[in-house]
């Protein structure tokens, strides 16, 4: 009888699993596309539910029988004591206790994980795989070509490098500026330099590209033709939102969006979430 009991009990946990595993899996599956966690997640569910099928197991396995004691009877007494008896909770409380135990198991295999800072880039940039960016007040710290020239040397914003740098890493990157002088462009080449940012592999100094309007930078972009485009100048973002897929508008002061395919950030590295 006892062991009829005991896989009444289990039958009934693993149907409370099953029924809040579902609502998990539901829930999962509601979005549109899945991402990385999502993946881990359903990953995980086998090993959820073997751990939890062997947890069951062993929690409701048969016990064995306790033999009964013997009632000693007296003349002087005839009352049958059982000091080993345990009174057993209501069926209210156990049902409480084994779906808070289901509910604990299946939560802790869905717990969110923090994305890392490549899958945050590739998520931003919406799988794209070519980038061009200008320098001044997005990389730079100089936020004109007539600072720079009365500057000793450019300096890259320090803030903004990890996020740099991981886009090299993912992306054909493409940097471009407007300079008045030969010096100005040594400057920035130095600086890049300097920052590490030629020794990840992923950026050479033939990608930095230099001209002398604001106009020539514009044709920079509609050459390279490249998926995101980055950029201070609203004016060059309006120009280019009609063939540039996406577009980056970098503005310490939030404006009103230009075009549907054009987002606005303080700083790039705000843009992916660093700040």
């Amino acid at each position: 009888m006892a062991t009829e009991t005991s896989k009444d009990e289990l039958l009934q946990l693993i149907k409370r699993f099953s029924a809040y595993l579902t609502v998990k899996i539901s829930n999962l599956f509601s979005f549109n596309t899945l991402d990385s966690r999502s993946v881990g997640a359903v990953a995980g569910l086998a090993v959820a539910i073997v751990f939890t099928w062997r947890l069951l197991r062993s929690n409701s396995g048969p016990q064995r029988r306790q033999p009964k004691r013997q009632a000693s009877t007296t003349s002087s007494s005839v009352v049958t004591t059982q000091p080993n008896a345990v009174s057993l909770p209501s069926g209210g409380v156990c049902s409480s206790s084994e779906d808070l135990r289901v509910q604990n198991v299946v939560d802790e295999f869905f717990q969110p994980v923090k994305p890392t800072l490549a899958q945050i880039v590739r998520q931003k940039l919406s799988e794209g795989r070519k980038v061009t960016c200008r320098l001044f007040e997005v990389i730079l710290e100089e936020s004109s070509p007539e600072e720079l020239q009365i500057v000793s040397q450019a300096t890259v914003r320090s803030s903004v490098l990890e996020v740099l740098l991981e886009i090299t890493k993912f992306c054909d990157l493409y940097l471009m500026e407007r300079v008045l002088d030969d010096e100005s462009e040594q400057k920035i080449l130095a600086a890049l330099e300097n920052a590490g940012v030629f020794t990840s592999g992923g950026l050479v100094k033939d990608k930095v590209l230099f001209c002398s309007t604001e106009t020539g930078r514009s044709s920079f972009v509609r050459q390279l033709e490249p998926d995101w485009h980055i950029d201070t100048n609203p004016e060059i973002l309006f120009q280019l939102a009609r063939f540039i897929k996406y577009q980056l508008h970098v503005s310490p002061t939030r404006i009103e969006r230009t075009a549907a395919n054009v987002f606005s950030s303080p700083s790039l590295e705000q843009f992916f979430g660093c700040i």
